[in-house]
C-alpha cells in the first residue's frame, strides 16, 4: 500500500525545499531574542498625552520637533529614569526643564561624531530613555539591533527624524503662537495639534498648548463658539 522507498519532502506537492543553513540560524536568533524578550510594561507618560499614547519599555518612537522629544522625556524623567541626548548640538536645556524633564538625571552628547550609533548603543544599555537626532539615515538592520537591546534592557528610544519601524510616530500640525498681536508684541503661548500614528491605522489627535501662558504643556480646551441670538420679528 505504501512504498517503503526514501522520500524527499521536498518532492512532496506543497511544500518547499529547506532554507539555506544561514537563514535556518538567522531564524532561530530570532525566536531566541523573542523568547528572551521581557514582557513590554508601560511607563509614565506626559498627561498631555492621556489617550494618544502610552510610553513602553523596549518602544521606539519616532518624532519630528523638539519640543515633542522633550514631552517624551519629561514622564519618564519625572518618574526617576536617567535620560540622555545624542545628536543635537541645540538641544534646548531651559526648554526641557520647562517641560518637566530632571536636569540633574540627563546625559548630553552633542557632536559624537562617526560613533554616534555606538555611543546610542551603549547609552541604551545603561539608561532608561535615550534621545538620538541621527546624522544620516539608519539602515533597517542597525535598527533591528538597537530594538533588540532595547527590549533586553526595558529601555525607550526615542527617534528625532526618520528611523525604520518605529513603533509609534508623533508629528505636529497646525502649530499657532499667541499674543503677537497686529504684527508686534511678545510670544505668550504655542498651540498646536499633535498627530501620533501607529503603522496604517488613522492618527489620534489632540490639541494641545505647548505651552500655554503659563508655561504649562497642557490640552487645549475644545473652542466653543457661542450661536448667534435669534431676532424674533
Amino acid at each position: 500500500m505504501f512504498d517503503h522507498g526514501e522520500v524527499s519532502l521536498s518532492s512532496l506537492p506543497g511544500v518547499r525545499p529547506l532554507p539555506p543553513a544561514d537563514a535556518v540560524r538567522e531564524l532561530q536568533e530570532r525566536v531566541d531574542r523573542m523568547q528572551a524578550r521581557p514582557a513590554a510594561q508601560p511607563v509614565a507618560t506626559h498627561p498631555a498625552l492621556a489617550g494618544l499614547l502610552t510610553l513602553q519599555t523596549g518602544g521606539v518612537y519616532g518624532v519630528d520637533a523638539a519640543s515633542l522629544a522633550m514631552m517624551l522625556m519629561a514622564g519618564p524623567s519625572v518618574d526617576g529614569a536617567w535620560c540622555a541626548v545624542v545628536g543635537s548640538t541645540d538641544f534646548g536645556i531651559a526648554a526641557a526643564h520647562e517641560m518637566g524633564v530632571e536636569l540633574g538625571r540627563t546625559l548630553l552628547v552633542p557632536d559624537p561624531g562617526d560613533a554616534w550609533l555606538e555611543v546610542t548603543a551603549a547609552l541604551v544599555d545603561v539608561l532608561g530613555v535615550v534621545v538620538v537626532r541621527p546624522p544620516v539615515a539608519v539602515g533597517a538592520r542597525d535598527a533591528e539591533r538597537l530594538a533588540a537591546r532595547l527590549r533586553q534592557r526595558g529601555g525607550i528610544l526615542i527617534a528625532w527624524g526618520e528611523w525604520p519601524r518605529c513603533d509609534a510616530r508623533l508629528s505636529l500640525d497646525e502649530v499657532r503662537w499667541t499674543g503677537t498681536g497686529q504684527g508686534h508684541g511678545r510670544l505668550l503661548a504655542r498651540r498646536a495639534t499633535v498627530a501620533v500614528r501607529r503603522g496604517t491605522a488613522p492618527p489620534r489627535r489632540a490639541t494641545l498648548w505647548m505651552p500655554d501662558p503659563e508655561l504649562v504643556v497642557r490640552r487645549a480646551e475644545p473652542v466653543v463658539t457661542p450661536l448667534a441670538s435669534r431676532v424674533v420679528g
